[in-house]
């Protein structure tokens, strides 16, 4: 299973949100290049970065610092947040990115999706955040009446190969993954799931790793020292 510390940028600071509530931010002293580093300093393999501004307003936003991580680091990295056309996909690649994350654009625009994963196969993956079971998306502002479970078999026949989860509701605060709800869609489309939001302690990533999750995504727990990136590198990744 595949460990990936998460990157967060808001105004061109690293910044985790709790439960994706804009308004309930925590801003961390280090810049989100200097980060970046950091994290492949410690053994990561892969990093996960979401431009914040880009999801909340719709295009990508902090384009100059995301290629300066891409291009400074020598582990993958996937992007998500404000990616709406298969030009803005085209963009991060020519950054550097490894894989681009389609969020809200997964969901208004499925001929975009299908041309994505004809065009660039596995470097595309669509993240289902969700809220109560239900997607979200504009950044997780707006719910909608799409269950986690259907969006990802419909994307599915789509050509998508690769889902990340985000349970909203464990996202920032350091409780503990939705273990039931990473179950179900990975019964429902048995294809590669990478799981976020609530993992706050190395005995949850144990859980996800035996319940069969390609990856996991770690950010506040990281930044607190509630997990140590190396230890559960060496001990679980």
């Amino acid at each position: 299973m595949e460990i990936i510390p998460a990157i967060d940028i808001r105004a061109g600071q690293c910044v985790r949100l709790y439960q994706g509530d804009y308004a309930a931010e925590t801003v961390y002293p280090s810049d989100p290049i200097t980060k970046a580093h950091d994290w492949v300093s410690q053994g990561a393999t892969r990093l996960h970065v979401v431009d914040l501004d880009g999801a909340a307003c719709g295009q990508i936003v902090n384009i100059d610092i995301i290629r300066e991580i891409a291009q400074g680091v020598l582990v993958p990295v996937q992007v998500g947040g404000g990616v709406r056309s298969i030009h803005d996909i085209e963009n991060l690649f020519k950054a550097g990115v490894d894989r681009v994350i389609l969020g809200t654009t997964a969901v208004e625009n499925r001929e975009l999706v299908k041309e994505a994963c004809h065009r660039f196969k596995d470097s595309v993956v669509v993240g289902i955040d969700a809220r109560d079971g239900m997607v979200a998306i504009k950044g997780w502002q707006q719910v909608t009446a799409i269950s986690a479970i259907s969006m990802a078999r419909d994307m599915v026949k789509l050509g998508v190969k690769r889902f990340i989860y985000t349970d909203i509701s464990r996202d920032g605060t350091l409780t503990e993954p939705n273990f039931c709800a990473v179950y179900e869609l990975l019964d429902a489309v048995r294809t590669p799931v990478i799981a976020s939001g609530g993992i706050s302690k190395p005995v949850h990533l144990k859980v996800l790793k035996q319940l069969g999750v390609e990856g996991a995504i770690i950010g506040k727990a990281l930044y607190t020292g509630d997990i140590n990136l190396r230890q559960v590198l060496d001990n679980i990744g």
